[in-house]
């Protein structure tokens, strides 16, 4: 079964279409100009290795006062912009990172909630496996499973943060726009058979597609 390992990749081939581009955050590959220019853009930026899973690598950087303030396995304060660049390349390891708008999710008892829409490829067609919920854990900005996030059923997680007339137009359009990346995906990568794509739903209830893997845990 064929693996696309870059972040970056993937999303090249998304982009390409304008219905879900729209549902794409704003991205560049990690430099220092660039982090600087989207700190500048948006309230917090988020750092993640272009390949890799799991959430280890994965940081939310904000502006604090004169300093920054960032977020990994803890929250650290850095006080100046050269700080901020050693710790960010400490906790890289040269890996090459993408850089991607942040988003306020909304959260269940002040924890972050994201979704996890899973496809397999069964003979000719695509099969929706799952559309879960993710739960960060407390203290923890990332959902992931492996850092001992909680996984909810994914109708149960987005009627805790909407009313319930909306929950079905939440989870229709996450799977709306898996399917049509799909589409996308297999076009310029065949032989991938099983897809996951990470969703998050903004606090004004937009729907935001953060990551995709073709080898999802």
């Amino acid at each position: 079964m064929r693996r696309v390992a870059s972040k970056w990749s993937k999303f090249a081939v998304l982009l390409q279409h304008s219905g879900v581009a729209k549902h794409i955050p704003a991205m560049r590959r990690y430099s220092a100009e660039n982090l600087a220019a989207m700190l500048r853009q948006f309230q917090f930026v988020v750092a993640k290795p272009i390949v890799g899973t799991g959430g280890s690598r994965v940081m939310k950087i904000q502006r604090a006062g004169s300093g920054f303030m960032l977020h990994n396995a803890g929250t650290k304060r850095v006080y100046n912009w050269n700080e901020l660049l050693q710790v960010i390349n400490r906790i890289r390891q040269n890996r090459p990172l993408m850089l991607q708008q942040g988003i306020h999710l909304t959260t269940i008892d002040g924890r972050p909630v994201d979704y996890r829409v899973k496809l397999a490829k069964v003979g000719r067609t695509w099969e929706i496996r799952a559309v879960v919920g993710r739960l960060a854990r407390p203290g923890l900005f990332v959902t992931n499973l492996c850092q001992g996030g909680t996984q909810l059923k994914g109708k149960h997680a987005v009627r805790r943060t909407f009313p319930a007339a909306l929950v079905k137009s939440k989870i229709d359009t996450m799977v709306g726009v898996s399917r049509t990346c799909t589409l996308l995906l297999e076009a310029k990568y065949p032989g991938i058979g099983m897809l996951g794509y990470d969703f998050g739903i903004d606090k004004r209830g937009t729907v935001w597609i953060f990551e995709v893997n073709t080898r999802p845990h």
